[in-house]
């Protein structure tokens, strides 16, 4: 418990915490969505079912992946030595660079109001199908985590605390990011930010995390005075394939 008495673990404590709500806005939009074609009295169950079942996957995956990062014999050399640690620093940072990417053009250039999700309405299919939404949209938040932090109990009380608000606030948070979709691209450049830092972590090359909550908390700032500015105005609407 003594990480504590660090302000270095509070505040990646609370920047990991937000960034997880952020991330986390898809997961629910998506759980939604499903739970929609379900009978209106097990639309709410299927919603906390789904969330339950999100922080249930990232708690696993976070472990997973927390005890990996900790393999540093040397597995292969390519002008420098590589361990298991930086294969999977490596490969997750340029996942986290690829997903980003990847919404962010979906978001500005893809398609929209054009695809539906389907399936049957029997609540059991619909959790399976939760179930997988969550492993595939826990995958960039368990990376993140892992990217920012180097304690497993500071990861797992973010994501714990990020499910749990989650869980009391889903559709205050949706209808936020969906006004301000400024909001959704700035979390989306933050992973960018924090692919980048993982691929230098994987090649040897040591970012201090410091830089990266710097860069992320000035970010944020800006855009609050960026919307506190333009109050009363039109917001531009980011594409959204799920309408």
């Amino acid at each position: 418990m003594d990480i504590f008495l660090s302000a270095d673990a509070w505040l990646g404590l609370v920047t990991l915490t937000v960034l997880e709500i952020v991330l986390g806005v898809d997961n629910i939009i998506f759980i939604s969505i499903i739970s929609d074609k379900l009978p209106p009295e097990q639309r709410s169950k299927a919603r906390r079912v789904g969330l339950a079942l999100a922080l249930i996957t990232r708690i696993l995956l976070l472990f997973s992946l927390s005890w990996m990062v900790k393999l540093t014999e040397p597995v292969f050399t390519l002008v420098r030595e590589f361990s298991g640690r930086d294969l999977i620093l490596l490969v997750g940072g340029l996942f986290l660079i690829y997903k980003a990417t990847h919404e962010i053009h979906g978001k500005l250039e893809g398609e929209d109001g054009e695809k539906t999700p389907k399936g049957a309405v029997s609540f059991g299919r619909v959790i399976g199908q939760i179930m997988i939404l969550d492993i595939v949209f826990s995958l960039d938040s368990v990376i993140t985590a892992v990217g920012m932090v180097d304690h497993f109990l500071i990861m797992v009380i973010a994501v714990v605390i990020a499910v749990a608000i989650m869980l009391l606030l889903v559709n205050q948070l949706a209808d936020y990011v969906d006004r301000h979709p400024t909001i959704k691209m700035l979390a989306l450049s933050f992973l960018l930010l924090i692919g980048f830092s993982l691929v230098g972590e994987g090649t040897g090359m040591h970012i201090p995390k410091g830089y990266i909550y710097f860069a992320m908390g000035f970010s944020v700032g800006v855009e609050m005075l960026n919307q506190f500015a333009r109050r009363g105005k039109n917001k531009v609407e980011l594409h959204q394939p799920y309408r």
